[in-house]
């Protein structure tokens, strides 16, 4: 648990002797997040150490509380590097730059290696994430990105970001990945569009603040909409009743956070005056999560000749899908789900696939066994290419 003796020493541990390209560490608020990242920083160099607080784990074992979780690279399999964004200062031309650079060294580093993602870590309270994900798109070009927004349970308070040992405030890092397994980045939502639908006549976007729909008090007219007590809203009924935007031919889903005193709403992404919102439905999760798990492997297998699994599943998982799972008493049943799948990450205050930022999805990358001739012999060893551990 985060508040054993020495947590540090058990990850290490458990990611075993072989030395890392990077370690990504997710942390419960309830540990103490500086010593945990310097400690490991310590222990774990020359890796790169990325890490950030959560709304909860998600270890080997499925959906865990107060935990903290590593997973490692293996540096016979990954090549890595990193970039720090201050979110106070969003520059889109430097950003592209960088990044063209950093996919340009990495490619000559491991030039044998074909595949590569992107993996975001935000901080969840910045309100600045969907600036940043639209600021780095013109440099992924072909690129796949995903990430998520850092958490503090269901506080939203403070939230962590840190780097190679060192904290860093309203801040972002980007992790580059050129390997020799086969990837797939992925996103999925078990949230379908109703034609119940409402607009906002009134809003604050720099906060992400709703004041008003279909000109009437934020909070009311969306009570009145479902049929519920205005008085009465709650994390659980914003994850029950989600609302989503059409962008192009799709729907996005746009989360609410809270409401607040004076009956406004807050949402966990860009919001604006003049948005058209539908209600969602929900599928079943358990049934919709198992299967969009599974067809990681069978779209992966139509490019070889058989159906592959993937070996390892790295994932952001929004808290209101937790949040769900807990209300609707599925949460053992997601959490043998995720173990089968050998799913491991943090729930998240929100998600980054591409140049969008998203609620109340699944985004993440499945990597594959690297082929028999890349990396070393013994790179199979041990639970795959990606091992993990919970503490």
């Amino acid at each position: 648990m985060a508040d054993a003796a020495d947590p540090v020493a058990e990850l290490v541990r458990g990611l075993g002797p072989e030395p890392m390209a990077a370690v990504f560490l997710f942390v419960s608020p309830a540990a103490p997040f500086d010593g945990v990242v310097a400690s490991a920083q310590a222990a774990l160099a020359p890796a790169r150490v990325i890490a950030c607080t959560t709304a909860g784990e998600i270890s080997s074992e499925g959906y865990g509380e107060d935990t903290i979780v590593a997973v490692g690279l293996p540096a016979t399999l990954f090549a890595v590097d990193t970039m720090l964004v201050d979110l106070d200062r969003i520059e889109q031309q430097e950003l592209i730059g960088e990044l063209i650079r950093t996919r340009s060294a990495l490619a000559r580093e491991a030039p044998l290696w074909p595949h590569e993602f992107a993996f975001l870590i935000v901080d969840g309270l910045s309100l600045k994430e969907d600036e940043l994900t639209a600021a780095l798109a013109p440099g992924l070009g072909p690129l796949p990105m995903f990430g998520g927004s850092s958490g503090d349970g269901t506080r939203f308070e403070t939230t962590r970001i840190a780097l190679d040992g060192q904290s860093h405030d309203n801040a972002a890092v980007l992790t580059v990945v050129r390997t020799a397994c086969p990837v797939r980045v992925f996103s999925l939502d078990h949230l379908r569009p109703t034609k119940r639908r409402m607009v906002v006549t009134r809003a604050d976007p720099a906060r992400r603040i709703v004041h008003g729909i279909n000109g009437e008090p934020a909070a009311r007219e969306y009570a009145r909409i479902l049929g519920k007590d205005p008085e009465k809203l709650s994390p659980t009924t914003f994850a029950a009743h989600p609302v989503v935007v059409r962008i192009g031919a799709t729907h996005h889903v746009r989360s609410i956070q809270s409401v607040t005193d004076a009956g406004e709403l807050v949402f966990f992404s860009a919001i604006d005056e003049g948005l058209v919102l539908n209600l969602a439905d929900a599928e079943p999760m358990t049934d919709h999560l198992d299967a969009g798990l599974t067809a990681l492997g069978m779209e992966h297998g139509r490019a070889g000749p058989a159906f592959t699994p993937p070996d390892s599943i790295l994932a952001c998982d929004c808290m209101l899908r937790r949040l769900e799972a807990s209300e609707k008493q599925m949460g053992r049943a997601i959490s043998e789900i995720l173990r089968r799948h050998n799913v491991v990450g943090f729930s998240t205050y929100g998600e980054q696939l591409g140049a969008m930022h998203v609620n109340q999805t699944m985004t993440g990358v499945a990597i594959f066994a690297p082929p028999a001739d890349d990396g070393d012999d013994d790179s199979d060893a041990g639970s795959g290419p990606v091992p993990s551990r919970r503490r």
